[in-house]
């Protein structure tokens, strides 16, 4: 049985300063998650940070303005990870299938990135301090999904804010919205010794969210 081919996408060549550079982002951020799970944001500074990483302080803020923004930046990975999947899902998928298999497979993630997307996620859920960031990440991916739904479908970006279809917004913001309560639920401690429940519970749950925007949201009592 053939199965439709992704949508094709240049791999850029990175070249080895860039790759250092991007393990250096990496290494901090890890740390910052670290650090902030094991001792809470607020007990943790930027030089314990950069001490964690084995990175000189001053290089720290050639990468991030605050130790929030390094914590903050392995959910902007993760949501980052999310639109190169749904830009990746076969043509022949619709928009709401496609962002469905694009959160599943980022979450069902087996290596580091994946697991501390999830504690970056649990984390900020109760560390008031990094609600700032959190927005930044979720304003950021959702214009970049909305554009993503936009080339998916062949429609125009438009020249500037309020210009172009309204349809890559709205439903770029409608499944996010769905997708932030589908895993505020999710990551809500269970009655078992699992801190997390199963990818098998979350993909029920994504099921039903996107069946009720499948078929509006308009209702009569």
């Amino acid at each position: 049985m053939s199965h439709p081919a992704p949508i094709a996408t240049a791999e850029p060549v990175v070249g080895r300063r860039e790759r250092k550079k991007q393990a250096t982002r990496a290494a901090l951020r890890e740390a910052a998650l670290r650090l902030s799970l094991r001792h809470g944001v607020e007990n943790v500074t930027v030089e314990q940070i950069a001490y964690e990483a084995d990175i000189a302080l001053r290089t720290f803020f050639n990468y991030f303005s605050s130790k929030e923004e390094a914590v903050v930046a392995s959910l902007s990975s993760g949501a980052e990870a999310l639109i190169a999947e749904f830009r990746a899902r076969p043509l022949t998928e619709s928009v709401l299938q496609a962002f469905r298999e694009a959160v599943l497979t980022v979450m069902n993630r087996s290596d580091a990135a994946g697991r501390d997307y999830i504690e970056a996620m649990r984390l900020i859920r109760r560390a008031p301090s990094l609600v700032p960031q959190k927005l930044a990440v979720l304003a950021a991916q959702e214009q970049a999904l909305a554009t993503a739904i936009a080339d998916r479908l062949g429609l125009p970006h438009g020249r500037g804010p309020g210009d172009g279809p309204v349809y890559p917004a709205v439903c770029a913001a409608a499944v996010l919205s769905a997708l932030r309560v589908v895993l505020d639920r999710w990551l809500l401690p269970g009655p078992g010794p699992e801190p997390t429940p199963s990818m098998a519970v979350l993909g029920r749950q994504i099921d039903e969210a996107i069946a009720e925007l499948a078929t509006g949201l308009d209702r009569h009592r």
